[in-house]
């Protein structure tokens, strides 16, 4: 790669940030004024579909540019789909919540706490009603109500970014909040060529481009009493759709 090439791929990713950073902040500086004086269900569902807009306009842009072949199109057969329904997928990269919330308008995340103060994110997700992960037992409980209402609730079973090829060890809840809210666990497998935004990989770091990204969906879990042993079905499930994945990079 050239030095021209690669300041010109280092200045369109600042670009993308900045373009993100700018989106967000502008809707959350809204998303303040908006909360006390929307109806909880209508804020709810404005601020979910605003975020996930965001999200779509970004992607949009990055493909627009080059930088990004991403594959997602699977996802739009849970887009309209009733109910509830927890979407359950693996972690390799923080892009992942970014690519689920753009094709899932009623997505709702799971955050942790300090980022409820981002200024990039804290209003516009208090709006959407998304879920602090500090307090265990009211979290599960919040996710609980959240399915009973129809949400899409989006959690990662690793708990945070993969380290541990194919995937870490699943932590407990997932399969707790299904049995409790009476909803099916929809599997959605990731699969990435790129180590952008992994652990430890700095978001100004300029990856090699274009990244690409494959969505699809897997196995959906009814809801079972025997949490554990669901959530061990689950995390055997996983490895085994990952294990080719992680040996090969992803096709063009």
């Amino acid at each position: 790669m050239s030095v021209i090439t690669g300041l010109l791929q280092r200045l369109l990713l600042y670009l993308l940030l900045v373009q993100l950073g700018t989106m967000s902040l502008g809707w959350n500086m809204i998303a303040w004024l908006l909360h006390p004086l929307l109806p909880r269900h209508t804020g709810t569902r404005v601020g979910r579909a605003a975020i996930s807009r965001i999200y779509r306009i970004f992607w949009a842009t990055a493909g627009r540019l080059g930088m990004l072949h991403i594959d997602a199109a699977a996802l739009a057969a849970l887009r309209d789909e009733p109910g509830g329904l927890i979407i359950a997928a693996n972690h390799p990269t923080m892009l992942d919540a970014l690519v689920l919330v753009a094709r899932l308008p009623r997505g709702v995340c799971i955050m942790k706490a300090d980022l409820m103060r981002n200024p990039f994110l804290a209003a516009g997700a208090r709006l959407a009603r998304y879920i602090r992960n500090d307090a265990p037992r009211g979290m599960m409980r919040c996710a609980v109500d959240c399915l009973r209402e129809g949400g899409q609730l989006v959690m990662f079973p690793e708990g945070t970014r993969t380290v541990q090829r194919p995937l870490n060890k699943f932590r407990p809840g997932i399969s707790w909040i299904a049995e409790k809210a009476e909803v099916p666990i929809q599997t959605v497998i990731i699969e990435t060529d790129t180590a952008y935004l992994r652990k430890g990989w700095p978001i100004w770091r300029v990856p090699p481009l274009p990244v690409r990204l494959r969505v699809r969906l897997g196995t959906r879990f009814a809801p079972r009493a025997d949490h554990h042993a669901l959530l061990d079905d689950l995390e055997r499930y996983f490895v085994r759709e990952l294990a080719p994945a992680a040996r090969e990079r992803v096709a063009a």
